[in-house]
């Protein structure tokens, strides 16, 4: 019984590589991986937002979380994928795909293997992080994928990526 209950407790991550750290999102968010391939670019869109691909005639937006982090984007390499991730965005749920330059693998982490982010030493916001989880002798940064792409950071990206430094008139001013 006791070893049911420690099963139950598991919670399982996919993890993945990017601009050299590696990340984790919760196994039950990924709907699939899928090669690399032609991105169709949108205009006036944040230069974290990649493109849109079609995913059998759906229109899926696909995000760098390197570009979003403040990271410079990885090259693309035949190790390069897209993760596609059902994340819940204003109570809707909404399929995005996110860039790795590798997946590396699904590991098992408890609760009390997911120990609080220090405040200092990474890229990512902390509100981004669930916290950091002690997969062996490593650590993966473990995100909230909810908070990554939710639409409140979806349109900061557009509000920053259209903002000009040093101009804080109104338009018209």
């Amino acid at each position: 019984m006791n070893e049911e209950k420690n099963t139950m407790d598991q919670t399982q991550y996919l993890t993945f590589h990017l601009a050299g750290e590696e990340y984790a999102v919760g196994i039950l968010q990924v709907k699939e991986i899928i090669a690399y391939g032609t991105l169709t670019t949108v205009p006036q869109t944040p230069p974290s937002i990649r493109g849109v691909i079609n995913l059998r005639g759906s229109v899926v937006p696909v995000v760098d979380l390197a570009l979003k982090f403040g990271l410079s984007a990885s090259a693309v390499t035949n190790r390069t994928c897209i993760v596609i991730v059902e994340v819940n965005l204003d109570g809707e749920p909404t399929v995005m795909g996110i860039v790795a330059d590798s997946v590396s693998q699904v590991v098992d982490l408890s609760a009390h293997d997911i120990l609080p982010a220090p405040s200092f030493g990474t890229q990512v916001r902390m509100n981004f992080l669930q916290g950091m989880g002690k997969a062996g002798a490593r650590f993966v940064l473990v995100l909230n994928i909810d908070k990554v792409l939710s639409s409140t950071e979806l349109s900061n990206s557009v509000s920053t990526a259209g903002a000009q430094p040093g101009f804080a008139g109104a338009p018209g001013e």
